[in-house]
């Protein structure tokens, strides 16, 4: 087992809400076994390059690790951004526990009071709900609009947003930083409006880009992260399926069947577990054998109180369709779909605070719709 921190593996989600707010304590976070994994750890050790000719990975000062077979699950990292004062400690990502670590503080220093939050995911909207909780004055700063437009699409995203300014929080959509100032003892931002936000401190939740900076030149084909075929082995540049090789996680781009066959990936906690297994499964078994990985994707969230949750691919909706409660009441449960040559396709489904009513949704998930409504429950989503 290499990694690049020098943490054994521990959960990241908690890092923006339960770490961040002071629920969950450092020691909480490792994942835990009910046996004692039979492996050798390599921790706080960087990965250099891959050699597929010679089944062997290069580590940092030059030393080579060979391999029967090698799981790749390096995740992503935060994305920055250029403009940002590179030097300025008051410019935080949330990756690592490290970078939580150093918010929780910021969070909690005698004079913190303001913090700007750039990015309209879901990092960014749960750190401005924590934000928020520890008494802070919050400004969401996002491109484009509205928030979550990207995974859960603009009605259901305009939503969240409305919970977001109800809590407090100061949503300001379509548009972006500048101008950078550090005056050293906090930050004048401009933004392209012509307005000015000081604050203490800002932190980029601006999502993650897969960690495969050191596949270069390994043959592998890594143009968004890992490229795999169906049964979660990597596929190189000319689309050969590597027998030795997997990739699992959000690093991993592969086509679900259940969907269609266009490789993606996938960021959530749940799906890198399932895809962990199945990665494992397929290594053994060898591409022959392996079986086509097929999950439904879950996740969820919890926004001011309001629990999200989905199941499937919602960017895939174009149309949506309220089945059960109303958008007005933040009690809800939207149906996504598609026309596809075979007809409508539902390809996810979210509720809000209706977790037993999604439950029913899940196996619908990649079927095709016997016909199309014609009524008015449906909306572009």
């Amino acid at each position: 087992m290499v990694g690049e921190e020098p943490h054994r593996p521990y959960s990241r989600p908690p890092l923006s809400k339960q770490y961040l707010s002071g629920r969950l304590a450092e020691q909480q976070l490792p994942f835990r076994a009910d046996a004692a994994l039979d492996a050798h750890w390599l921790l706080d050790t960087r990965m250099t390059g891959l050699d597929l000719a010679k089944s062997a990975i290069e580590l940092r000062g030059g030393e080579y690790l060979p391999f029967d077979g090698l799981v790749l699950a390096t995740g992503v990292d935060a994305k920055r951004l250029p403009e940002a004062p590179v030097f300025s400690d008051r410019v935080r990502t949330v990756r690592t526990i490290e970078d939580a670590a150093a918010i929780r503080r910021a969070m909690h220093a005698a004079r913190a009071r303001r913090v700007v939050i750039l990015g309209g995911g879901f990092i960014g909207c749960e750190l401005a709900c924590t934000a928020r909780e520890n008494g802070m004055d919050v400004t969401l700063v996002v491109h484009s609009a509205p928030l979550l437009r990207r995974v859960l699409g603009a009605r259901v995203g305009a939503v969240v947003g409305s919970l977001q300014r109800r809590a407090g929080v100061d949503v300001r959509l379509g548009t972006k930083i500048t101008d950078w100032q550090d005056h050293g003892d906090g930050l004048r931002l401009r933004l392209d409006d012509g307005s000015v936000l000081d604050c203490d401190f800002v932190v980029l939740g601006l999502g993650g880009q897969p960690r495969t900076e050191w596949l270069r030149g390994s043959g592998l084909e890594i143009s968004d992260g890992v490229l795999c075929g169906p049964t979660c082995h990597a596929v190189d540049q000319w689309g050969r399926t590597t027998p030795h090789v997997v990739a699992a996680g959000d690093v991993a781009r592969w086509p679900n069947p259940r969907f269609d066959t266009e490789p993606r990936r996938i960021e959530h906690l749940i799906h890198a577990v399932e895809m962990g297994q199945h990665a494992a499964d397929s290594l053994l078994r060898g591409p022959g054998r392996a079986a086509r990985f097929t999950p439904v994707p879950r996740f969820w969230s919890e926004q001011h109180g309001i629990r999200i949750q989905a199941v499937g691919i919602p960017a895939l909706g174009t149309d949506t369709e309220v089945m059960a409660g109303s958008m007005r009441s933040d009690r809800f449960l939207v149906r996504y779909s598609r026309q596809t040559a075979y007809g409508p396709q539902i390809v996810a489904a979210v509720a809000f605070d209706m977790p037993l009513e999604l439950l029913r949704y899940r196996d619908q998930i990649g079927r095709t719709l016997p016909h199309t409504r014609a009524d008015g429950g449906r909306g572009r989503g």
